[in-house]
């Protein structure tokens, strides 16, 4: 037998697509997930509001930045492996018996949704499961919209803490902000680690945390890490990293960084880490 799990946010934005398609994609990458587990298993389907920024939308053709709601279908099956990877998504390829499929299933799956301007990733292991995920992008009406009365979790709501959002791209820094503001953090932004600086030094007292880009141009985070530290060695910072970068917790720590939080990243791991770091859990 075969359980089904979901994990669905309570605030996800809302996307223009077309009912029947979207019903197609789930329905296809479902029926994957359950013929890759022929003895049993589970199936995880979730949905949570994402932002991509330039360096992660860089790894996918078809991505942009912006505000997304990624979909994801995960099993615990048998994998896909790694050197037939990048054809399964071809036409009239498939891993399945003559008679069992034809093999179209992924690809259209892809194309439905390359037409709703979205991307597609695949994360598997053999032997572990797979994992897809469907980035659609976020309906231009309601991007940084925030409703009169909003539903607020009360174990993200941030209390009125104050933070500081570092980070150099206008659209994540505004999104990010506008996410905060709707859970009652109260925010200041800055565009580079010089401007991060300036207004630490005005505000360390009223600061609860910092939220630092650590690649910037002008000055990026790691230079700014040790002048913030100087002028508060309290301060407790969320370094936010994209793709390919270097750094470890190990390295950082000295300088009052807390975690490191990997770009993409959702509303609620945002939320979640927040509190985690300024309640001291």
């Amino acid at each position: 037998s075969i359980q089904i799990f979901t994990n669905i946010s309570k605030e996800l934005w809302t996307i223009s697509a077309d009912t029947t398609q979207m019903h197609q994609i789930l329905l296809n990458l479902s029926v994957n997930a359950r013929d890759a587990m022929p003895k049993g298993g589970s199936i995880t389907i979730s949905a949570e509001n994402i932002l991509i920024d330039d360096s992660y939308a860089a790894i996918y053709p078809e991505a942009k930045a912006g505000q997304y709601i990624v979909v994801a279908v995960k099993d615990i099956g048998t994998g896909i492996a790694e050197d037939i990877l990048d054809k399964i998504f071809e036409p009239f390829f498939s891993t399945k018996q003559i008679g069992e499929g034809t093999g179209l299933g992924l690809a259209t799956v892809k194309n439905i949704i390359k037409s709703h301007n979205g991307f597609l990733s695949l994360k598997s292991k053999v032997g572990e499961g797979t994992e897809f995920k469907v980035y659609l992008p976020a309906s231009k009406e309601n991007l940084a919209e925030i409703p009169d009365e909003p539903f607020i979790d009360d174990e993200l709501s941030g209390n009125t803490k104050q933070v500081l959002v570092v980070e150099d791209e206008a659209s994540i820094r505004e999104i990010t902000k506008t996410s905060l503001d709707a859970y009652n953090y109260k925010v200041l932004t800055a565009n580079d680690g010089i401007e991060a600086i300036a207004l630490y030094a005005q505000y360390k007292d009223e600061i609860d945390v910092i939220l630092l880009d650590i690649a910037m141009p002008i000055m990026d985070g790691a230079t700014a890490l040790p002048a913030l530290y100087r002028l508060n060695p309290k301060v407790k910072v969320i370094v936010v990293t994209g793709f390919g970068t270097t750094y470890t917790l190990e390295n950082l720590s000295v300088y009052g960084v807390r975690v490191i939080l990997k770009k993409p990243y959702t509303t609620k791991q945002l939320l979640t880490t927040l509190k985690a770091i300024i309640s001291g859990s």
